[in-house]
């Protein structure tokens, strides 16, 4: 019989909201270690249900399980995050993987930047000028359209330089 503390996985993952996969995978990984009940089942007390919610909450918040395992080792996960100051070495880990994501970030904005200015150089070469304002100096002959009836208006066309 099971005590009242223990709960199987399907029980865990409902309380906790992990699923139960990420339970196994944890257990995979030695961040938990559930009793096995006579019939093989996984049972859980109540302070796997801590460590997992833990554990769950620094993964999502960009933690690896190689970040997580030292935590929990010194038993900074045996109570839930916002209720412990939170140890010393775990606080630097999550600071330097800060520092980590602010330096791949700052790198792949600069990449951002040069491939935009690249996509701006390769659009502008692609294009051919477009003059803003016909001037007298921009024309070198004008041929005119044959107007259908008197009084119709004549359509100046620039022509470019080496065309007839």
């Amino acid at each position: 019989m099971m005590k009242e503390t223990e709960m199987r996985i399907g029980e865990l993952a409902q309380r906790t909201g992990v699923t139960p996969r990420a339970l196994r995978y944890y257990e995979q990984q030695g961040l938990l270690a559930p009793e096995r009940a006579a019939n093989g089942y996984r049972e859980y007390g109540a302070l796997d249900g801590v460590r997992a919610a833990n554990i769950r909450e620094l993964l999502s918040a960009g933690l690896t399980v190689e970040d997580i395992r030292p935590a929990l080792e010194q038993g900074c996960l045996d109570v839930p995050l916002r209720e412990r100051a939170g140890c010393a070495d775990a606080l630097r880990t999550a600071t330097d993987r800060l520092a980590a994501l602010d330096e791949r970030i700052a790198a792949l904005h600069g990449l951002r930047n040069r491939l935009a200015h690249h996509i701006d150089e390769v659009r502008s070469a692609a294009e051919p000028p477009r003059p803003t304002a016909l001037t007298a100096g921009s024309v070198r002959s004008v041929r005119s359209v044959r107007a259908g009836e008197a009084g119709q208006a004549v359509q100046a066309v620039p022509v470019s330089e080496g065309r007839p």
